[in-house]
């Protein structure tokens, strides 16, 4: 007997986008986040929803310079990346790894704080989705083989109907001024802003390889 197809295609995912009626801008920042995930992860699609929240509260458009913050690790960045361009690489990318389904987004400030929006996935809220609920709590009951493509369509159904969201205060951090200096242990260059213990963090607390 041939197993259910666990994930959407890409191209069935299209189809399944407009049958629901979601239209643009959010079905093109569904297909590029997805395309730029590489599957089409129930977080993903959360964050694509959040982000989307995000801008209109803050009446911004995805062309602006805009700065996020992400609570969590796991799919949410994605959508910032791509729909806001917020990336690590361009310091507008901040990934705070405390475990909350949550993004902050505000504009650029010369001041040491700037008004922002916070959405976060609201526990409330989510109950009124038996998949998505049973999915986020990390429920033994989800099976994620079968449910799936239910999961899916029910958070395309539900679109922001399971956010909250908080006007907040960021704290802005300054540019910090460095200098190279050469790691003793390593013999690399490294800014000295990131030196512990006398010698550079690769080498030390986020080390992460040994030679070979």
């Amino acid at each position: 007997m041939q197993k259910e197809v666990r994930e959407y295609f890409p191209d069935e995912l299209k189809k399944r986008v407009a049958e629901l009626g979601i239209g643009e801008p959010l079905s093109g920042y569904i297909a590029r986040c997805v395309e730029f995930h590489t599957f089409a992860a129930p977080g993903l699609l959360l964050g694509v929803f959040m982000v989307d929240y995000a801008l209109e509260l803050l009446g911004a458009s995805p062309g602006e310079k805009l700065y996020g913050a992400c609570e969590t690790t796991k799919c949410a960045p994605d959508p910032l990346q791509v729909i806001a361009h917020c990336t690590t690489g361009n310091h507008r990318l901040r990934v705070v790894p405390v475990g909350r389904f949550a993004i902050t987004m505000n504009r650029p400030s010369e001041g040491p704080h700037v008004d922002g929006i916070r959405i976060y996935l609201d526990r409330g809220k989510v109950s009124r989705f038996p998949l998505l609920d049973a999915w986020f709590a990390n429920d033994p009951s989800f099976d994620q083989f079968k449910m799936y493509k239910p999961l899916v369509d029910e958070i395309l159904l539900a679109g922001r109907a399971p956010f909250s969201y908080q006007k907040v205060r960021v704290r802005v951090s300054p540019k910090e001024k460095w200098h190279s200096v050469i790691c003793p242990v390593c013999g690399e260059p490294v800014p000295d802003n990131l030196v512990e213990s006398g010698h550079c963090k690769g080498c030390g607390s986020l080390a992460y390889y040994e030679k070979i």
